[in-house]
C-alpha cells in the first residue's frame, strides 16, 4: 500500500513509517515541520503541510491506498484550551474529509483514553473496571473532548460512506520502553491514579494502526491500544481497593492487569502488546 501519514516527523509518526517501510509499504511522509535531515529511505517522500490546511492535505493524499492520521496536540499542557480543542477537532476533520475526496477508504486516527475524560480531569469518574470501549463518556475538558468529537467525526463519515473503514486508536502515554513510562508514573499516588498506571509502547502502537487498515471491518470502531500490565509491582485489585473502592471490577483484574481492556483490538485486528 501507499500510506499518508500525518504527524510523521512526530515519535509515534517516526515509529508508525518505520514499521511500514519495514513490512514493504511506500510511504508519503507529512508534517509542518520538516526533519532535521532531508528524507532519503526509499520508498519514503517527505511533504511538508499543516493539518490546517485542507487544500494542502488533499495534494498529499493524492495517489495514496491508506491514510493514518497522528498529526494532533499530544495533551494539553502549556496549550490554550480553545487552541487544544480547535487544532485537534478540525484536524482530524480536514485529514478524513481530504483522504475521502481523493477516494481513500481506509483511515486511521489517533484518539486517546482520554476521549472519555481522564488524565487532565479534576478528578476520575470510571463506572467499572477493566475499562473498555463501551464504558460512558465524562470528559470535562478541551483536550478530551477533541478526541471524543474526533471519534464522533468519524462515526459521521462511515454513516455517509458505506464503502469506508476508520480505526479511533486510544493510545496512552506513547513510550519507547515500559521503563520509560515507569520513570513518569510507577508510583502509587492520587496524582498517579489519574492516568491508571497505564502505558502504550511505540512499536506495538504502530504494529495495531497498519493492521487496522487490513482489518476486514467495516464503518468506525474505537480500539484500545494498552499495554496488558500495569506500572506498579503492586497487584492491580489492590490498587483499585486502595484509590478507587467504589468502582465496580467486571473484568479481570487479576495479577497486575491493565486497568484497561484491549480485548477488542485483540479479537479485531488480531492485535498483542507485549508486558515489557
Amino acid at each position: 500500500m501507499k500510506i499518508a501519514i500525518t504527524g510523521a516527523t512526530g515519535r509515534i509518526g517516526r515509529a508508525i513509517t518505520t514499521e511500514a517501510l519495514r513490512q514493504g509499504h511506500s510511504v508519503v511522509s507529512i508534517d509542518r515541520i520538516a526533519p532535521a535531515e532531508p528524507e532519503a529511505r526509499e520508498n519514503c517522500r517527505f511533504v511538508q503541510a499543516d493539518i490546517g490546511d485542507y487544500d494542502a492535505l488533499v495534494a498529499a493524499f493524492s495517489g495514496c491506498d491508506a491514510l493514518i492520521h497522528m498529526a494532533a496536540i499530544p495533551a494539553p499542557i502549556g496549550h490554550l484550551d480553545h487552541v487544544v480543542h480547535n487544532n485537534n477537532v478540525v484536524g482530524s476533520y480536514n485529514a478524513m474529509r481530504a483522504a475521502i475526496e481523493v477516494g481513500i477508504r481506509r483511515i486511521v486516527q489517533a484518539s486517546s483514553v482520554n476521549a472519555i475524560g481522564l488524565s487532565f480531569s479534576r478528578a476520575p469518574h470510571f463506572d467499572y473496571f477493566p475499562i473498555d470501549e463501551q464504558h460512558p463518556n465524562h470528559s470535562e475538558e478541551p483536550y478530551s473532548l477533541s478526541k471524543w468529537i474526533c471519534e464522533q467525526q468519524a462515526d459521521t463519515f462511515a454513516r455517509r460512506y458505506e464503502d469506508i473503514r476508520i480505526a479511533s486508536m486510544r493510545f496512552h502515554l506513547v513510550v519507547e520502553q515500559k521503563s520509560d513510562a515507569v520513570a513518569a508514573f510507577g508510583v502509587a499516588t492520587e496524582a498517579a491514579a489519574l492516568h491508571l498506571w497505564a502505558y502504550t509502547r511505540y512499536d506495538a502502537a504502530a504494529r495495531a494502526c497498519l493492521l487496522a487498515l487490513e482489518a476486514a471491518f467495516k464503518g468506525h470502531e474505537v480500539f484500545y491500544i494498552i499495554g496488558p500490565d500495569s506500572l506498579l509491582d503492586i497487584p492491580t485489585l489492590e490498587l483499585a481497593a486502595r484509590f478507587f473502592p467504589d468502582v465496580p471490577v467486571r473484568g479481570d483484574l487479576s495479577d497486575h492487569r491493565s486497568f484497561f481492556s484491549s480485548a477488542k483490538a485483540e479479537r479485531m485486528l488480531d492485535w498483542r502488546h507485549d508486558p515489557h
